[in-house]
């Protein structure tokens, strides 16, 4: 392979050259600038599939009534379709096409603000989970790719098929690997897309998130020095270094960005680790950090049930006595954090996006859970992805659907039914749908009709909150304008008994229940702009906690990547450029 240039688009690339010659820069070949991706994109780990017949469909519609409305508005077509009109025209196209899901109304092509389906401008949004990644750490790329589909983006990255869908089994459009997020294109997937810079422009620039909680996940393998093979962590310690934040990261992040922006915009969880051994650690994280309300995995190395220095962090479940219930007892006796953390007690639990076997709550299975809550009614449990078992590509579910597998007279939906008809009687159990809605909105819109309609029959609109899993799918405002629009089809609510989402329920949802949870105000009045120059405001502490390469020396790294991000962001004159980077099939 010849020799690419570096720091080029191609250096990054895992096509061969044949194969690059077969394909097109999207950010050159796009002449349309849609909001919502209109065909695979790679961003270069694998081959882009060609423009199915229904992309090429949505395309011309998008095309179609972006030129009708920009002339009738004044402006240019790429312009209007950086704009609110833009989306709308994006999602009647799609309504078209693929059939009614989304509440969208022709007078939103010209931005009235008005107009039913429009996402208002004081809508008040609390995202109950963003991630974000040390500056020393590249990120899951997996996740990025899955969500950013097909295209030179995932090829360049390594990936050539769904990371998530090894069988190559259909979404409910008949594609085995498609975006999920309309507006990331082929935009290259590297570390910084995780990276503070670009955190802040996503959440706070681009996105109409007010307040959100920073999360973390204990979720990677201890690499011992000198290369030997990854293993289960031994200790907290081990887990931390492997970890793409840690509780005292995440808060140091929270109180730089609550800093500038003069008001409470962020969020922190400290990380539970459970097992009598860990508690000198739990309380640690009181001590220092002082976490608004915590995180904890099943599935993750994270509990310590003996005294073995040699002793592997093992999986652990929630109702367990011995284990689980003593780290509950001391954040139950460090009760005074309340009076400036009044979400203290909100225990944030990851269930689902697992494997099918074993069905254990060790796994994420929602058995423990009566037990658990009734034994703690001073907490409450957000279980986040509201335990949707499939692993982010949803082809399960809609089997599951199609094959008529019932229970207790709805769709029986891996763990999510079983969890949220278990919970209906339990009050202080709440759902969170990140990366639930995100997986299957765009990809399997009758799998996410189903899951929004089982959350709302069984718990109600009081007890679901958003969440949007970003940033590994991109700036959170494509998912705030695909929840808002969502509806279930009316056929589908009738013969289930599913309610429907009004407007006032979405408002819950968005962020009046998660405002109740942590006693926040809920306007968005209330809650000051993060400053357009915040890049120059991180200090260097900060970066020394996030591990900036060369923090130390003033403009030793101003060449990498971050900085450029911000310049990108003016350059577009502060509004999304809807650019694609990576590659197409033009064939």
């Amino acid at each position: 392979m010849p020799k690419r240039l570096p720091g080029s688009r191609e250096e990054d690339s895992w096509l061969s050259e044949r194969q690059l010659s077969g394909l097109a820069r999207a950010d050159e070949a796009d002449a349309l600038g849609s909001p919502v991706p209109t065909q695979v994109v790679s961003n270069g780990e694998y081959f882009p599939l060609p423009q199915t017949l229904q992309q090429r469909q949505v395309e011309l519609r998008i095309a179609e009534l972006a030129g009708q409305a920009s002339r009738r508005l004044g402006i240019s077509r790429r312009r209007f379709l950086a704009s609110s009109g833009g989306m709308a025209a994006a999602f009647i196209a799609m309504n078209e096409v693929f059939g009614r899901f989304f509440d969208v109304n022709p007078l939103e092509l010209m931005g009235s603000a008005h107009a039913q389906g429009a996402v208002p401008r004081d809508l008040f949004v609390f995202d109950d989970q963003l991630h974000m990644i040390r500056e020393s750490f590249s990120g899951p790329l997996a996740l990025r790719a899955m969500s950013q589909g097909a295209g030179a983006a995932a090829a360049a990255a390594g990936f050539d098929k769904n990371p998530f869908n090894a069988e190559g089994l259909p979404d409910e459009l008949g594609r085995p690997w498609s975006a999920w997020n309309p507006s990331l294109g082929q935009t290259p997937i590297t570390g910084a897309n995780f990276h503070l810079v670009k955190f802040i422009k996503d959440v706070y620039l681009d996105s109409q998130v007010a307040v959100a909680i920073l999360s973390n996940a204990p979720l990677g393998l201890f690499e011992p020095p000198g290369g030997a093979k990854p293993r289960i962590p031994r200790s907290v310690d081990e887990s931390l270094s492997a970890m793409n934040l840690t509780g005292y990261q995440t808060a140091a992040v929270r109180d730089w960005v609550n800093g500038i922006a003069g008001s409470t915009r962020l969020l922190a969880h400290g990380q539970i680790f459970p097992g009598r051994q860990n508690l000198g650690f739990m309380q640690q994280q009181i001590d220092q950090f002082h976490p608004d309300s915590w995180k904890g995995y099943n599935i993750a190395y994270t509990a310590k049930l003996d005294d073995d220095p040699q002793s592997e962090l093992k999986q652990w479940r929630l109702d367990d006595e011995q284990v689980a219930y003593p780290t509950f007892e001391l954040i139950r006796n460090n009760q005074k954090e309340l009076a400036a953390h009044p979400g203290f007690f909100n225990i944030c639990i990851h269930k689902g996006l697992a494997p099918a076997a074993p069905d254990t709550p060790e796994q994420g299975s929602p058995s423990d859970l009566p037990k658990v809550s009734r034994d703690w009614p001073e907490f409450n449990f957000i279980i986040y992805h509201a335990c949707f078992g499939p692993r982010f590509f949803d082809a399960e579910a809609l089997q599951a659907i199609r094959a008529g597998k019932l229970r207790n007279g709805v769709p029986d939906l891996r763990w999510l039914t079983e969890f949220a008809q278990a919970s209906a009687p339990l009050k202080n159990v709440y759902a969170e749908i990140g990366t639930t809605f995100a997986s299957c909105v765009v990809t399997f819109p009758s799998v996410c009709a189903h899951m929004l309609g089982q959350l709302m029959k069984y718990l109600g609109p009081e007890r679901i909150v958003f969440g949007s899993d970003s940033l590994w799918y991109g700036a959170p405002q494509w998912q705030i304008e695909a929840f808002w629009r969502f509806q279930i089809p009316q056929e589908m609510a009738k013969k289930y008994g599913y309610p429907q989402l009004s407007a006032q329920d979405k408002r819950k949802i968005f962020g009046l229940n998660s405002a109740r949870l942590y006693k926040l105000p809920a306007s968005v009045a209330a809650y000051q702009p993060v400053p357009r120059d915040y890049e120059a405001r991180i200090p260097d502490r900060l970066k020394a906690t996030l591990n900036y390469p060369g923090h130390s020396t003033p403009g030793s790294d101003r060449g990498d990547k971050l900085s450029k991000l911000r310049e990108d962001y003016l350059a577009a004159g502060g509004h999304p450029s809807n650019r694609r980077y990576g590659w197409i099939d033009c064939a």
